[in-house]
């Protein structure tokens, strides 16, 4: 017999006896029945009402297929739950731990690392480390521009985007700005590693990248001149100079009929806006408005 026609005849309890028995020799015959049994438990103001032959049968596709439940006792799945977990409380253990240390424009500080190594930070710079594991590694990430004292002990990494300082005990400067990555030892050997060169810095030597050209040279410095609230430069491009600037007095600047890669050579103070203006504009012949506290225009000086 049809099964919709004998399920349709039970629904409304009209088998005859032949009928009946052949309903109970169906493969789906007692699943029918517990669909209908758990039907009856759910009804409102003691009435209910049997599902029609439709809702039934949807019902019925719905619990014919089986829900596989995952087999825990399956090795590869076991392993990948350990991995998973196991990822969980690294990730949480590690970011739980990071130390982050930001300066804000026109902005510098000191801070001073588990080891008792220094790191003075410039103007808009960040350098994150994890303190606990600070004793087993020393490396940190920079973004921007430091000055370290590094106190000797194991090997010490400054990571950055552009390339990594390595060195065990000594005083140097790395400044990661946009296009512009360079290195400055004061004191001891410093190891440079980039895509371009690796190389081992001495006192007096410095390691630059501009713009995407590998640039080697001396200074005679004894420390950052940005230290002392200065900022020297030596043939680079007046846009650098010029967002350098920027961000020692947290001031927004913009050109007008300037070509901004001409090289400048010199320096400005930190505490004088109009005298730091004045430093960079009158050698390269331009000059500058005002036009509001934080805007500054500058334009080539008319003749």
């Amino acid at each position: 017999m049809d099964k919709d026609y004998l399920i349709k005849k039970w629904l409304v309890d009209e088998l005859t006896d032949a009928e009946t028995e052949a309903f109970k020799k169906l493969d789906d015959h007692q699943l029918s029945v517990d669909i209908i049994d758990h039907a009856k438990q759910f009804k409102a103001s003691h009435f209910s009402n049997i599902d029609d032959f439709e809702v039934f049968k949807q019902k019925y596709q719905v619990q014919k297929n089986p829900i596989h439940k995952l087999n825990w006792l399956n090795p590869l799945l076991r392993i990948a739950s350990v991995v998973v977990i196991a990822f969980g409380i690294y990730f949480s253990f590690f970011y739980n731990n990071l130390t982050q240390i930001q300066t804000l424009a026109s902005q510098k500080t000191t801070i001073e690392l588990p080891d008792h190594s220094k790191v003075m930070l410039n103007a808009l710079s960040k350098v994150e480390y994890n303190k606990r594991d600070w004793a087993n590694q020393r490396e940190l990430k920079l973004q921007g521009e430091a000055y370290f004292k590094v106190a000797k002990g194991k090997k010490f990494d400054v990571i950055t985007k552009d390339g990594v300082v390595t060195v065990v005990g000594t005083q140097f400067n790395v400044k990661q700005r946009k296009n512009y990555f360079e290195v400055k030892c004061f004191e001891g050997i410093v190891k440079v590693s980039s895509i371009f060169k690796t190389k081992l810095l001495h006192v007096g030597d410095t390691y630059l990248i501009l713009n995407g050209k590998f640039k080697e040279g001396e200074t005679s410095l004894i420390k950052p001149n940005w230290t002392d609230n200065k900022s020297s430069f030596k043939a680079v491009p007046v846009k650098e100079v010029l967002a350098e600037l920027e961000r020692q007095y947290n001031i927004k600047i913009t050109f007008k009929n300037i070509n901004t890669n001409r090289l400048f050579t010199g320096g400005f103070t930190h505490d004088n806006l109009e005298n730091a203006l004045n430093s960079i504009t009158q050698p390269m012949n331009m000059t500058y408005d005002m036009s509001s506290s934080n805007l500054v225009i500058i334009h080539e000086k008319k003749n």
